[in-house]
């Protein structure tokens, strides 16, 4: 499958982008990515780590500042929608990537929300893409952590200096600690399913 061309990757937090398709993005350095995260603008913290990871990768990329308390109240799909379009410097893709409508763990409502809310845009016309592909991870209920499912339409298994310089982003850049649920989980297998084109939609 060819991963070219002009790509987004649109996610609700800043370092989901490297969890779930870090690894694919450092593959295909040529291609021109975009990454949107529609939370955490206002974190002084995580802002800047997320620009400074959207240089390894070579992309440009926004952030917005929805809602991401603890209490995870839902938002509306059209707010979400809205956000995404004004994040989004093109409504015209040949690949997207995004979370899938049922997370990738248990449990993190503004992943699904942001799953649904891309898939919701692209049936209604509003953004356009050649293919899309969701996350495809799973944690057994929150048994084991993420791993790719068997399933999937897509499955890259990244080669050892690709997952060292993605984990490097999880740790050196957004400073999370070995024993951390963000390092013990960078994925060495990137799963994804397919909407849209000759697989599901």
């Amino acid at each position: 499958m060819l991963i070219a061309g002009k790509c987004a990757v649109i996610v609700a937090h800043p370092d989901d982008e490297t969890l779930w398709v870090g690894g694919t993005m450092l593959m295909h350095l040529d291609c021109q990515w975009t990454v949107v995260t529609l939370c955490r603008k206002s974190d002084a913290d995580r802002a800047p780590k997320f620009f400074e990871a959207l240089k390894r990768f070579g992309a440009s990329g926004a952030m917005g500042d929805l809602d991401d308390e603890p209490d995870q109240i839902p938002l509306s799909s059209l707010e979400v929608q809205d956000c995404i379009l004004e994040l989004l410097s093109s409504k015209r893709f040949d690949l997207i990537f995004t979370h899938s409508i049922g997370g990738e763990y248990t449990r993190h409502l503004r992943h699904e929300e942001v799953g649904r809310a891309v898939l919701a845009l692209r049936r209604g016309g509003r953004l356009h893409c050649e293919r899309l592909f969701t996350f495809a991870y799973e944690d057994g209920g929150g048994e084991y952590l993420p791993t790719a499912v068997k399933d999937a339409d897509l499955a890259i298994k990244l080669p050892q200096q690709i997952w060292q310089r993605k984990y490097d982003v999880i740790t050196d850049i957004y400073g999370f600690a070995p024993g951390s649920f963000e390092a013990r989980t960078t994925p060495r297998e990137e799963a994804f399913l397919q909407f849209g084109g000759t697989k599901q939609n």
